[in-house]
């Protein structure tokens, strides 16, 4: 089972949290085209290897957080606590 380091909670099993995607670089809202905006809200690229996703601690301290994990061995790698 994979483990997770929560920023606040400390190493937890995967079960205690809730993945919610991959967390691509947010367009610039004032002059992105709206097929760019689409892109961003819709599509992922899905990648092998290492990538930055968003998850919350559901079962825990109720925080989001980011977390790098790697996609291709499901093993998480860091986490950051502030997500924005």
């Amino acid at each position: 089972m994979m483990q997770i380091n929560c920023p606040w909670c400390g190493l937890r099993n995967a079960t205690e949290f809730k993945q919610h995607g991959e967390k691509p670089p947010r367009p610039d809202v004032a002059t992105t085209t709206m097929e760019q905006w689409h892109d961003y809200l819709y599509f992922r690229s899905n990648h092998w290897g290492v990538v930055k996703e968003m998850w919350f601690h559901s079962a825990g301290c109720r925080q989001f957080f980011t977390l790098h994990r790697d996609t291709f061995a499901n093993r998480a790698i860091r986490s950051e606590g502030d997500p924005r």
